[in-house]
């Protein structure tokens, strides 16, 4: 029996096998695989004898339970002994996804005497006079400390910092791969603010920058606002800010698709927690005027009762027309959509009820707020946060290249100026050439995008002299006063 989601390499083995070397026997491997659901990706020879071949085959399948399915099939064809089972996915992970190296070699005594004592001790006097120096002479220069406690990972919940570890250290990896920057891992064993601010606080000295990550809300809006008080390093939140950062880029190119302007477009948004907050904020301080927010209670408006501090804020800032009711009551004639909230929330009804050349994002993940091709029955631009869809928002177009430039700029801070100049590169990054409706948004292996964004980022943190610029919060604090 075939799966019912598509086969995906994060579900990829190998398969060892041992077959008769004459036959049909190689040929029938493919079919079966193929019959029971699965995708070969490759087939090599590993070793070859009169009688025998051994068989290196590699598929793809959509879950465990799947590749199970295919190892059995495997097992069922004449003539073929299945030797051993990898998971390709668990083999790249086996003793973690990254490690240190030191850029000068240890050859002889001379070295030694250089690298550390004693000569070491010239460096440590030279940072005593002036501090700043950590960042020209020590692996601060080009650090940042990924941090999270575990408490919202990725699809997966709060499943503490131990479990937590191989999505930081792949983090950590992008930020190396994409815009080498030595990003450290750092999982905490606990979920109280106050430690994880005074935690962070301790370790900071050693890095340049903080990426928190995957904490959950509201705690992340206070370890961060008490962080960015307290340090003289940039601390983003990339659940926040690269999410926000990426929409908006997107959102700039679809608007061009349609022939639409930020400032005339009228947008509902679903999701009013961390991500959708630091969206509504960038939107609004990129232009956009007339934003409806909604949440699990439906609209935000100043007339609800069951309002927090955050949508108190949302409430003054948004909604011109005066909406309430639910999500459906206020999507009929709106330009946009972006969910960034939960699964299957609207209907392809719902869509067509939008705005001609309406735009479309759903980004809940990994189910979105309505399936991609029930929205495409409808909707001109359709964007996902899932990479087996074109237009996919993925936050690793903006953080690897926004780490990158402020830490060229040496900053002391981020400031919303950064954030729009990172957009902007991204979204710059697709030509008018390539632009349309299933390209608005480059891929995060696109040649230039994140050298585009750490030059943009650079020169943005040097104009506004990272350690006076404001913070998007504080930014939309003096927006009220």
């Amino acid at each position: 029996m075939k799966p019912s989601t598509a086969p995906s390499i994060s579900y990829s083995i190998t398969i060892r096998l041992e077959v008769p070397s004459g036959g049909s026997a190689v040929s029938d491997l493919t079919t079966t695989v193929e019959t029971a659901g699965g995708l070969v990706t490759a087939l090599d020879v590993a070793a070859s004898g009169a009688d025998a071949l051994r068989i290196d085959l590699t598929c793809a399948a959509s879950d465990t339970d799947h590749a199970a399915v295919i190892v059995d099939a495997l097992k069922a064809v004449g003539d073929v002994s299945v030797l051993k089972v990898s998971d390709r996915t668990f083999l790249m992970h086996l003793g973690g996804v990254i490690e240190t190296a030191t850029k000068h070699p240890l050859r002889n005594r001379d070295d030694l005497s250089m690298i550390y004592t004693p000569g070491v001790a010239r460096i440590c006097e030279a940072i005593v006079a002036d501090k700043e120096d950590a960042r020209r002479l020590t692996v601060k220069r080009n650090s940042v400390a990924v941090v999270s406690d575990g408490s919202a990972v990725l699809g997966l919940g709060n499943i503490g910092p131990h479990a937590a570890l191989p999505v930081m250290e792949g983090k950590a990896a992008l930020f190396k791969s994409f815009a080498d920057i030595d990003a450290w891992p750092i999982v905490l064993d606990t979920q109280d603010v106050d430690q994880i601010v005074e935690t962070v606080a301790a370790i900071s000295p050693g890095f340049a920058g903080i990426n928190l990550e995957d904490i959950s809300a509201p705690r992340c809006f206070e370890v961060e606002a008490r962080l960015r008080k307290r340090l003289d390093i940039p601390v983003f939140h990339d659940d926040q800010h690269g999410t926000a950062v990426v929409v908006l880029a997107a959102l700039r190119n679809a608007l061009t698709v349609v022939g639409k302007d930020l400032p005339k477009a009228r947008i509902v948004l679903v999701g009013a927690g961390a991500a959708g907050t630091a969206v509504l904020k960038v939107l609004l301080h990129a232009g956009a005027v007339d934003v409806t927010v909604c949440d699990v209670q439906g609209v935000v408006h100043a007339g609800r009762e069951d309002l927090d501090a955050s949508l108190v804020w949302t409430a003054e800032n948004t909604n011109p027309s005066g909406h309430t009711g639910s999500l459906r009551d206020a999507l009929p004639g709106a330009d946009v959509f972006i969910g960034v909230s939960a699964p299957n929330l609207i209907t392809a009804d719902d869509v067509e009820k939008m705005a001609p050349g309406s735009i479309v994002f759903a980004l809940a993940n990994p189910t979105p707020e309505i399936e991609p091709a029930i929205a495409r029955q409808h909707a001109a631009v359709v964007a996902t946060g899932r990479s087996d869809y074109p237009n996919q928002i993925n936050n690793v177009l903006a953080f690897p290249g926004i780490f990158r430039g402020l830490l060229d700029a040496q900053s002391h801070g981020i400031g919303m100026e950064v954030l729009l100049a990172a957009a902007d590169a991204v979204a710059s990054s697709v030509s008018p050439d390539e632009l349309n409706a299933n390209y608005i948004i480059p891929s995060v292996f696109h040649h230039d995008v994140h050298q585009k964004v750490a030059a943009a980022v650079r020169d943005a943190a040097q104009r506004a002299d990272g350690a006076t610029s404001q913070h998007p919060d504080e930014a939309d604090r003096g927006r009220d006063e």
